[in-house]
């Protein structure tokens, strides 16, 4: 996998949490010191959820930078899941303590950003600040969705992370929405309309 070029500080930029019905979509900027590879860098789907979190303890330690940006259920109801998810990419990126000369986002469409920015289709499997980002995204939704199971129990958000599983949709239908569901997504927009 490659590391951006190293004579640039480049940070690498993902999401997490594009197709669930409940709780934000987060974003996360990681800028990789060239001098120091992760070993074991991927797209975060295709790792399990224990090697996520040791990468991502590596990457907070080693990082030259790294940031997570939120958008909640509001503003994805408000703006749509892509534009959210843009928001929380350009929060990302403005919330790192180091600010970088080049961004390379994951998919086919870039956030507004103050410096030039590139989308990379497939950034998460080829890119390593993007693969670093997009673990790191994942780790830390996931985390905040285990806390909103505490202050949500009846919907399993620990155990489904808030996507559309047959658990989850059973309990919409028992329980109906709560305040962190995306109410323009149909499966919620459907409970709410009976």
């Amino acid at each position: 996998m490659r590391q951006a070029h190293s004579h640039v500080l480049v940070a690498g930029v993902d999401e997490a949490g594009r197709g669930p019905l409940a709780g934000p979509v987060a974003a996360a900027a990681v800028i990789l010191r060239a001098a120091v590879p992760i070993a074991g860098l991927r797209d975060s789907k295709q790792l399990t959820a224990a090697r996520r979190e040791t990468l991502a303890a590596e990457i907070r330690a080693l990082a030259v930078a790294w940031a997570v940006g939120w958008a909640d259920a509001v503003e994805i109801d408000r703006i749509n899941i892509l534009q959210a998810s843009l928001l929380a990419m350009q929060r990302a990126v403005m919330a790192l303590a180091v600010t970088p000369e080049r961004v390379l986002v994951d998919g086919n469409v870039c956030p507004r950003l103050d410096c030039p920015v590139q989308a990379r289709v497939q950034g998460d499997r080829s890119v390593a600040a993007i693969s670093a980002a997009s673990i790191l995204a994942k780790v830390e939704r996931d985390a905040l969705m285990c806390r909103m199971d505490a202050e949500f129990p009846h919907y399993g958000f620990a155990l489904h992370k808030g996507y559309p599983t047959p658990a989850h949709l059973q309990a919409l239908a028992s329980h109906g929405p709560c305040s962190i569901h995306r109410r323009s997504f149909a499966p919620v927009r459907r409970v709410l309309e009976h």
